[in-house]
Order: C-alpha cells, then sequence, then structure tokens
C-alpha cells in the first residue's frame, strides 16, 4: 500500500511562509493533481514529499511510515521533472538502468528490465540513441521510464509536460494516464495548466498562496467551485463573474446596471439580501432572439468579439459592465457593438460570498417549493 497523508504541513523560508497547514490523503493507487498558479506553493509540496526539501512543520506519512527525517532514496518514491535531467553521453537504455546499475544489479538483469520498461513506453526501437537524438516526448519517456524501472511505491510529476509544444503534450497526457492505468501506482502531478489536471486527474488539489482551495473529483470542482478563485482557474474559459445583489425579498438579483435575474431561493438556504458575486458557466449561456430581451431570464450584452475554436465559439460580450465570455456552436455575423440576448437559467446561476469569495450553501436536490419560489420571482418582477 502507497497511501500518502499529509497532516498540517508547513513550509517556510526564512520569515516567509509559502506552505500554511496543508492536510490532506492521497489514496492507494490515485491519481492526484496538485493544481495552481505560479508560486502557490504545489511544486514546494511535491518536492517536501519527495524529500528534496524539509518540512517546516507538520508530518508525511508514505504507506503509513513517517518520512520527515528520511533521505529521498528511502520514501520509495521516483521523480520525473520538467527538464527531463538526462545523461546526454549515455544512450537511452543507459540512462533507463543507471539506478539499477548503480544499485549492482547485474547488467544481464538490468538489460531485461530496461527492455521490459521501454517497451512499456514505447521506447524499444531507440534504446542505441542518444538524447540528443530524439524528439522532446521521447526524452520525456526516457525520464518516466527511468522512474518506471525502480518500482517505486509513488510516482511524483514535477510538471513534466511544460517543455512540450501543445500536440506533444496532448499526446504524453495520454500516455502518462494509460501508463497509471497500467502499473496503478499511487501518482501526484503538479501543474499550473487546468486543461491538464482535468483530464488526469482522479482528484484535484486546487493550491492558491500556499492553502488548499479545494479539493475533489474534477467534475466535482468544475461544476461547483469552492471559491471565485477555483471558479475563476478552472475551466476554459473560467466562470464569468459580476458584482450583484439580492433583492429585500430573496427572490431575484440585480446587476450593476438594473438588470435582474431569478433566483431559486430553495436552492440557497443561507441567502440573504445584500451584495454577492454571481457566477455563470460560458456552456451554460444562450444567445437567444432579440425579442425576448424583456424577459427575466435573459440578460442584454454587448457583442465585443469572438473567438474561432473549431468546434464552435467563444463570443465575448459585455454585461452590466463586466466581460462575459458565451460558449455557442452555431456562427452569426456579429459586429462590435452589436445587441445581444443571452439566454440564462435560474438553475445555472452561482452564487458567492462579495466579502470572502466563498461559495454560498447551496442544495441540488428538487425542491417541492422550488415552483412556487419561481412564481413568486416572476410575480415580484412583473
Amino acid at each position: 500500500m502507497a497511501r500518502i497523508d499529509i497532516r498540517d504541513v508547513t513550509k517556510f523560508y526564512g520569515k516567509t511562509q509559502v506552505v500554511h497547514g496543508v492536510d490532506f490523503t492521497i489514496n492507494d493507487g490515485e491519481f492526484v493533481v496538485i493544481l495552481g498558479p505560479s508560486g502557490c506553493g504545489k511544486s514546494t509540496l511535491l518536492r517536501m514529499i519527495a524529500g528534496l526539501e524539509e518540512i517546516s512543520g507538520g508530518t508525511i506519512s508514505i504507506a503509513g511510515d513517517v518520512v520527515n527525517d528520511k533521505e529521498p532514496r528511502e520514501r520509495g518514491c521516483a521523480m520525473v521533472f520538467q527538464n527531463y535531467a538526462l545523461y546526454p553521453h549515455m544512450s537511452v537504455a543507459e540512462n533507463i538502468g543507471y539506478g539499477l546499475k548503480v544499485a549492482g544489479v547485474a547488467k544481464v538483469a538490468r538489460m531485461a528490465r530496461v527492455q521490459a520498461v521501454a517497451r512499456t513506453v514505447g521506447l524499444d526501437e531507440f534504446l542505441d540513441r542518444k538524447p540528443g537524438q530524439l524528439s522532446g516526448g521521447q526524452r520525456q519517456r526516457v525520464a518516466m521510464a527511468r522512474a518506471m524501472i525502480k518500482e517505486p511505491k509513488v510516482f511524483l510529476f514535477d510538471e513534466p509536460l511544460s517543455n512540450l509544444d501543445a500536440k506533444l503534450r496532448v499526446q504524453m497526457r495520454i500516455e502518462i494516464r494509460k501508463l497509471h492505468q497500467r502499473l496503478k501506482a499511487t501518482s501526484v502531478f503538479v501543474t499550473h495548466d487546468q486543461v491538464e489536471a482535468m483530464t488526469l486527474a482522479d482528484r484535484l488539489v486546487v493550491m492558491n498562496k500556499g492553502v488548499i482551495e479545494q479539493i475533489g473529483a474534477p467534475k466535482e470542482v468544475y461544476d461547483r467551485p469552492a471559491s471565485v478563485f477555483v471558479a475563476a482557474f478552472i475551466g476554459a474559459p473560467g466562470l464569468n463573474l459580476m458584482p450583484a445583489t439580492i433583492s429585500s425579498d430573496g427572490h431575484s438579483l440585480m446587476l450593476a446596471d438594473g438588470q435582474r435575474l431569478i433566483v431559486e431561493t430553495a436552492r440557497y438556504p443561507a441567502l440573504r439580501p445584500g451584495p454577492v458575486t454571481l457566477g455563470l458557466r460560458a456552456e451554460a449561456l444562450s444567445i437567444g432572439p432579440e425579442a425576448q430581451a424583456g424577459r427575466h431570464s435573459a440578460l442584454k450584452a454587448t457583442f465585443d468579439f469572438a473567438e474561432e475554436l473549431g468546434v464552435g465559439q467563444h463570443i465575448h460580450a459585455e454585461v452590466a459592465g463586466s466581460p462575459v465570455v458565451i460558449h455557442v456552436e452555431d456562427r452569426r455575423p456579429y459586429r462590435s457593438g452589436d445587441r445581444l440576448t443571452i439566454e440564462v437559467s435560474a438553475h445555472d446561476l452561482q452564487l458567492f460570498d462579495s466579502e470572502t469569495g466563498l461559495r454560498l450553501a447551496q442544495i441540488d436536490a428538487p425542491c417541492p417549493a422550488r415552483t412556487r419560489d419561481r412564481q413568486r420571482a416572476l410575480d415580484a418582477l412583473s
């Protein structure tokens, strides 16, 4: 078993604290991605798990064994770095098998394991080549094979795809996911790329300024971001966010320019009148005919520009002074300054506390009061 328990871990550089009491568990065989912007502490946390950085406080356990004072080689981890770190004068086979050579494994046994691992990552035809004769993706596979041959309890990946071009990154994401399905090893992957994180992770750990903002399955984090930071960071594009005010009766919210939307109050047990931050996913919005602009389930917007995606477009517009992105699959000939009507479902509203930035408590289960609340809201707005 290779469960990792991280308990109240902190890290200081001098008087500067960069990791603040991080606390979570990575289950045996799980693929966890630590995601966040540059400087959030994610790579520092990974290096503390590996033993390459000392922790300032707390404990890290691997397979039930506290490893705070253990050397990296004693922790049962193998690490894949961003820069490959291959020996340029050695062949692919020598690079992959170097750790076994240092450990004193006999040449015949060593080469058998090198060939087996090379087949696993598709490098069996390149064993005699030097790293300089390989593509970036192939070199990253060599680095992965070198880690695999140690048969570690834990794989640690420190932004391993950052140096690859877009096409290779997609290919290597697929390779890493297939590798994990075959080996079932506990894996921790650090990245700032949310697409990479969403496609690879069993669970996401979203970090910001040395603290954990949210832990959950990719779909859970995407559908129900715990804070405005997560909402803006997760998704391509992130959640549309704009200031709004809940009405005194709690049945509607008003934007900065006076436009109003219905709120299903049964979904928000702690909802109170006053300022909130409204969140809307781009794909939850649609552009309707201008004749519907007076409906309370629609917002008036001003078209700015369209971003071509091949399978659709991102329409960039402005609503009540805030930028908004709408994902559409049909293409219409809009011009800058055109007036649009954005269709909004009350069920797609996401609300956050305007002061703390935290998501308001929300109930998604069907509620008999919902229809009644919606009719009350319509009556109040009419």
